[in-house]
């Protein structure tokens, strides 16, 4: 992927959002320290200017990825996401029917890398985790899984109201509803199915949309984006136009 082929959501004179692909780190990381090509380093030559940013995504993750161009935006984004100004939406593919809508209050400690994290502290209370969801969507496909005949799925919209390392992964796990395609809190055998059915092989998870107030102005802004192919062909099944 080159500068050049990472899409532009949206820029002005204060702030330039992109739609980050599912594989690409968000900047440089001794969690893979191999990589040699990042969001920011792709941003950044794309547009010719230094870019800050102000919150980021999973690797495995796509979606809306949002970069101020100033030390002053960035303050001001950043706290604006502290304050929970800013809104995210995400498109999940779940493991099992979940219900119609809920909420997921469960608190989550901090999860340390081993490198990165290395001086952190390890007896730090669990922070205040909050995730909404609404099901959009099921499909069953009749492929046995364990010890099931068949196997279900449900597409969701997930609304964080908070942001704490790996949420969304994690809470879904904590329902017994992981997502698909997740191989750090997810299920081999669902993982492996979405492979050899769809050809997919990421985390089934996308960012959506980011709504906040703009930094400057103050009016509200809602930025969205699409999903990539293997993404739209499960999406397909699921008999849902995004």
């Amino acid at each position: 992927m080159s500068g050049e082929e990472l899409e532009i959501l949206y820029r002005d004179e204060r702030l330039v959002a992109v739609d980050k692909p599912s594989g690409l780190l968000v900047h440089r990381s001794w969690i893979d320290k191999d990589e040699t090509r990042f969001a920011l380093q792709l941003v950044r030559d794309r547009i010719g200017r230094y870019v800050y940013p102000v919150h980021r995504l999973d690797k495995p993750t796509s979606g809306v990825l949002l970069f101020a161009l100033d030390r002053e935006t960035a303050r001001t984004l950043s706290e604006a996401f502290l304050a929970g100004l800013v809104k995210k939406e995400y498109l999940a593919v779940v493991r099992g029917y979940t219900d119609e809508k809920g909420t997921i209050d469960y608190p989550l400690k901090e999860v340390h890398d081993k490198m990165t994290d290395a001086k952190a502290r390890r007896d730090k209370a669990a922070q205040r985790a909050v995730t909404h969801y609404e099901r959009l969507a099921t499909m069953e496909l009749p492929v046995p899984v364990g010890r099931y005949d068949t196997a279900r799925y449900s597409l969701l919209k997930l609304r964080p109201e908070t942001g704490r390392k790996h949420q969304l992964r994690r809470h879904m796990k904590h329902i017994f509803h992981p997502i698909a395609g997740d191989t750090k809190y997810g299920r081999t055998e669902h993982n492996n199915l979405f492979r050899e059915h769809f050809d997919c092989h990421r985390l089934l998870l996308a960012a959506v949309a980011l709504s906040f107030p703009h930094p400057v102005t103050g009016e509200p802004l809602r930025i969205e984006a699409g999903v990539d192919e293997p993404f739209r062909k499960v999406l397909d099944r699921f008999g849902v136009l995004f």
